[in-house]
C-alpha cells in the first residue's frame, strides 16, 4: 500500500528539483524499510553559490550546509505510521563581509499514517510543514521563484479514504489543506506615494480541495478514472495591495479569492511490469467572488506522468501538469482589474542511473511556463528551468559522499530575470 505521503513526496522531489538531487541518496536511505524503525543522518556539504540573492544583480558566496535528519517508520498489523524532521543551516560568507545574517535556516517536519480497516477500505493522512527561505520548498505552488528572507511557513496536510466497492469499481475521497504565511508583513512605499504591498498581503492564503474520483477497472493492466474537485482559496493577508490612481479605489488581498471546479478523465495503464503510465485530463471553471467585475475564467486541467524502473536503482520518471496557480504580480491594468493568478504549464523529469554498485548518477529537471491572468500583465509570460546533477558515491555502509551542480534561470515581463549556478561537495552519514 503506497501512502499519500509518498506519492506526494516523488512531485515534490521533482519541483523542488535541484535540491533533491543532492539528497537523493540521503531520502532513499532515510525512507528504506529494511534498514530499521528509525534514522538518524547528517550531511555537511561545501557550496559555490553565484546568486545567492536569486536577482539580476548578481551576489556570490561560498559557504557550507548542514542537513541532520531523524526519521521514524513504524509498520503495525493494519497502520503504518511515520515522521521524520530535517534541519538545515546554510553560511554564507559574503553576506557576513556585509555585515548581514550570514545564516539562512530551514525546518521540515513530516508526519504520515496509513490504515487499512479492512481489505476494502484504507486511510491515509500526511502532513508536511516547512520554515523556510527557499521558495520552492515555502510555496510549493510555484508562486515566488525568489529568496524569500524571514521564517516563511508552508503547512499541507491531506486526508484520503479509497473503498473498493466491488472487484471492478473502487473510489477516492481526499481533502487538501494548504495553508502559506510569509513573515514579510509591512507594506512599502513607491514613487509617488504608490502602495508597494508586502509578500504577507499578497500571497498569505488558505487553499482547500475536496476530490471525489471513480476508478474502474478495464483489465488487469488498465484502470479507467473520472472525476471533480472543488478547491477554494482565501487570501488572508487583509493589506491593501493596490491603488487605482484614478479612482483611488483601494483593492485588498481578498479580492483574488477563487472557488474552482474541476471535472476529469483519465487512465493509468501498466505497460510493462516496470514501465507506468498515468494521465488525467479536463477542464477548471473559476469564479472569483469578491471581484468587483464578477470575473470568471475558464481553462484546461492536466496531470500526467510516466516511471520506467529499467534495473535496480535506476529510473526514469516524466512528467505534465497543467493548472493555475498563485503569483506575487499585481499590476492594475487601464479599467482598474489587477492580476488575479497564473495559468502554469509544468514539464518535469528525473533519472537515477546506478554507474558502479557504489556511484549513483542523478540528474532533475523542471520548466515552468506561466501566463499571468489579468491585470497589466495579462497574457504575458514568465519562465523559470531549473537543472540538477548529483554523483553520489557510498564508500561504507554509512557513509558516502556526493559531487553535484544546479542552474536556475528565471525570466518574466513582469519583474525581471536571474541566472543561479551553484556547485557543491558533500559528506553524509546515516545509521
Amino acid at each position: 500500500m503506497e501512502s499519500i505521503y509518498k506519492s506526494g513526496m516523488k512531485k515534490l522531489f521533482i519541483s523542488v528539483g535541484l535540491a533533491a538531487a543532492g539528497t537523493a541518496g540521503l531520502h532513499a536511505a532515510i525512507l528504506d524499510p529494511e534498514t530499521k524503525d528509525w534514522t538518524v543522518a547528517a550531511t555537511l556539504r561545501g557550496f559555490y553559490d553565484d546568486n545567492y540573492t536569486t536577482s539580476s544583480s548578481k551576489r556570490a558566496s561560498i559557504g557550507f550546509e548542514i542537513n541532520p535528519s531523524f526519521s521514524y517508520n513504524a509498520p503495525f498489523q493494519q497502520t503504518e505510521l511515520g515522521v521524520r524532521y530535517t534541519y538545515g543551516l546554510y553560511y554564507f560568507q559574503d553576506r557576513s563581509s556585509r555585515s548581514q545574517n550570514p545564516i539562512d535556516q530551514t525546518h521540515q517536519f513530516d508526519l504520515w499514517i496509513d490504515h487499512a480497516f479492512n481489505p476494502r477500505w484504507d486511510l491515509n493522512f500526511a502532513e508536511s510543514a516547512t520554515i523556510s527561505q527557499d521558495p520552492p520548498l515555502t510555496d510549493k505552488a510555484s508562486a515566488t521563484t525568489r529568496r524569500v528572507s524571514g521564517d516563511n511557513l508552508a503547512n499541507n496536510a491531506t486526508i484520503s479514504v479509497h473503498t473498493d466497492w466491488t472487484r471492478l469499481f473502487s473510489t477516492l475521497v481526499s481533502y487538501n489543506n494548504s495553508y502559506t504565511r510569509y513573515a514579510n508583513r509591512t507594506p512599502g512605499v513607491g514613487p509617488g506615494g504608490s502602495v508597494i504591498p508586502s509578500l504577507a498581503g499578497l500571497l498569505d492564503r488558505l487553499d482547500q480541495t475536496i476530490n471525489l474520483e471513480g476508478q474502474w477497472k478495464v483489465s488487469p493492466t488498465t484502470q479507467a478514472k473520472a472525476g471533480y474537485m472543488f478547491e477554494a482559496v482565501n487570501y488572508l493577508g487583509d493589506e491593501v495591495v493596490a491603488v487605482n490612481p484614478i479612482t483611488l479605489a483601494q483593492y485588498k488581498s481578498s479580492l483574488r479569492d477563487s472557488y474552482s471546479h474541476f471535472v476529469y478523465a483519465g487512465v493509468s495503464h501498466s505497460f510493462l511490469e516496470n514501465l507506468n503510465g498515468m494521465i488525467k485530463a479536463g477542464a477548471q471553471y473559476i469564479t472569483y467572488p469578491n471581484d468587483p467585475a464578477n470575473t470568471t475564467s475558464f481553462g484546461p486541467y492536466a496531470d500526467a506522468s510516466l516511471v520506467y524502473t529499467y534495473r535496480p536503482g535506476g529510473y526514469i520518471q516524466a512528467g505534465f501538469t497543467q493548472a493555475r496557480n498563485a503569483t506575487d504580480v499585481v499590476q492594475l491594468d487601464t479599467k482598474g482589474h489587477i492580476t488575479r493568478d497564473q495559468e502554469s504549464s509544468v514539464l518535469y523529469a528525473s533519472i537515477s542511473q546506478p554507474l558502479t554498485p557504489r556511484l549513483v548518477g542523478s540528474g532533475v529537471m523542471h520548466y515552468q511556463h506561466s501566463i499571468y491572468e489579468g491585470g497589466g500583465f495579462d497574457g504575458q509570460s514568465a519562465d523559470f528551468y531549473n537543472l540538477g546533477l548529483n554523483l553520489n558515491y557510498t564508500f561504507a555502509r554509512h557513509f558516502s559522499s556526493d559531487l553535484g551542480y544546479n542552474f536556475d534561470y528565471y525570466t518574466s515581463n513582469a519583474d525581471g530575470h536571474y541566472t543561479r549556478n551553484r556547485i557543491y561537495l558533500g559528506f553524509t552519514a546515516t545509521y
